[in-house]
């Protein structure tokens, strides 16, 4: 099980900081620990930007991965009178996606908390970019809590901002998909992990995890409680301390897509886009780099760290380069969100559009099997680090981007 105390890390991040001086205020709050307000981002040489998520979590919890810009205004509308921010139009253009397809799939959403809101506001989002209706009367979304039922945990404005951005990215990407929507009933690791089951249990054949705490040496047995779900494409974000805060658990489990994040800006190449690392600062960027705990799956095969490499593949998650969100519980309607709760849910929905895994098939290991059908991120780092491709870009493989970024769907299929 996930452990309610941690080990101090070498690599303490300002969260794990924090938490060490709060623990007993935190633990007192009890299950709403992980839920306190949002924290103004640190970075200094991005746009003005401010976490969903308390970063001052207690032990045993974690955190959401959602950064919105702060610095756009709501209603806020782009020269092509869109939403400010990337829309679905522009993700299937920067990652070769087809408009439309996952006719019968499912992705499932795992956040802890409830947006009462979720799903008006999704179909906001939908309409606005003229997507098919995915209401509960057609079928096509369905939100329960980690029991799977309907007795939802108490509101949070916080992850109310996750749970808006994670929606809207699996319909941008994956329109025809059904959208499964599992609210823990807190942050706690334990909660969360009990959500992952019960989306599997619901038949749902890919899971995005846009969440996550530091190591502490019990990720073992967390992988076989709740992440070892052969046949399943389970996807979890990098985090967004990058490379300074270490690994984060769940996207260092052995059975889960790691996905890192980038900055994605249109060009004039034939591709028509160019990505780099997401790297901020030196505390704020895509995470990165080799667990202290989790064993190397035999499908990864960069030499320098013995275990388990974060991460594998990745997506847009600089809010400089930020997608469009609909939030109206802790928001005011349209947003600039990023951060790896970004590409989390991207890289979910492209496993979707690409196909069914097979049965006993870990699919974080596709990409590997086709690392010629990826965009090759070559540019950026998120830190300082030895040896140099944990934190920094360049040819093949790296921490901060994995094997690059989606460029159609073989990557993300089955049968290689």
């Amino acid at each position: 099980m996930f452990q309610l105390t941690r080990k101090k890390r070498g690599r303490a991040t300002t969260r794990a900081a924090a938490a060490l001086l709060g623990v007993a205020g935190l633990i007192t709050a009890g299950a709403v620990a992980a839920q306190a307000s949002p924290a103004s981002s640190s970075a200094a040489s991005g746009p003005a930007s401010v976490h969903s998520c308390s970063q001052a979590v207690a032990p045993g919890y974690a955190t959401c991965f959602a950064l919105k810009r702060t610095d756009k205004k709501a209603h806020a509308m782009a020269a092509n009178g869109l939403p400010s921010g990337f829309g679905p139009a522009d993700l299937d253009s920067a990652y070769s996606l087809p408009a439309s397809g996952g006719s019968g799939q499912t992705v499932a959403i795992v956040d802890a908390q409830d947006d009462p809101n979720a799903e008006s506001d999704l179909a906001t989002y939908r309409s606005t970019y003229g997507l098919p209706a995915c209401t509960t009367d057609n079928g096509c979304f369905k939100k329960i809590d980690q029991n799977g039922g309907s007795n939802y945990p108490t509101a949070d404005q916080g992850w109310a901002g996750e749970i808006s951005l994670d929606v809207d990215m699996v319909s941008a990407v994956c329109p025809d998909c059904h959208i499964l929507l599992v609210e823990a009933t807190s942050a706690n690791m334990n909660d969360l992990g009990t959500a992952v089951n019960q989306a599997v249990s619901q038949g749902a054949k890919f899971v995005s995890n846009s969440y996550g705490g530091s190591e502490d040496g019990s990720e073992g047995q967390s992988d076989s409680t709740y992440f070892d779900h052969p046949g399943v494409a389970i996807t979890a974000s990098s985090g967004d301390g990058a490379y300074s805060a270490g690994t984060e658990y769940p996207a260092s489990s052995q059975y889960v897509t790691a996905v890192g994040g980038t900055s994605l800006t249109k060009d004039s190449s034939s591709r028509g886009w160019s990505e780099s690392v997401w790297g901020t600062s030196d505390t704020e960027g895509a995470g990165s780099g080799c667990s202290q705990d989790v064993a190397k799956p035999s499908w990864q095969t960069d030499t320098d760290c013995a275990n388990r490499m974060v991460a594998d593949v990745s997506a847009v998650a600089d809010p400089a380069t930020g997608v469009a969100v609909y939030q109206t519980y802790g928001g005011n309607g349209w947003a600039v969100y990023g951060g790896t709760s970004a590409s989390s849910p991207i890289i979910a929905s492209v496993y979707a559009l690409a196909g069914t895994p097979g049965s006993n098939d870990v699919p974080a290991s596709y990409p590997y099997a086709h690392t010629g059908n990826l965009n090759d991120v070559t540019s950026g780092s998120n830190g300082s680090c030895s040896p140099d491709y944990y934190c920094t870009a360049g040819q093949g493989y790296d921490g901060p981007t994995g094997l690059g970024t989606p460029n159609g769907l073989t990557a993300f299929t089955a049968g290689s």
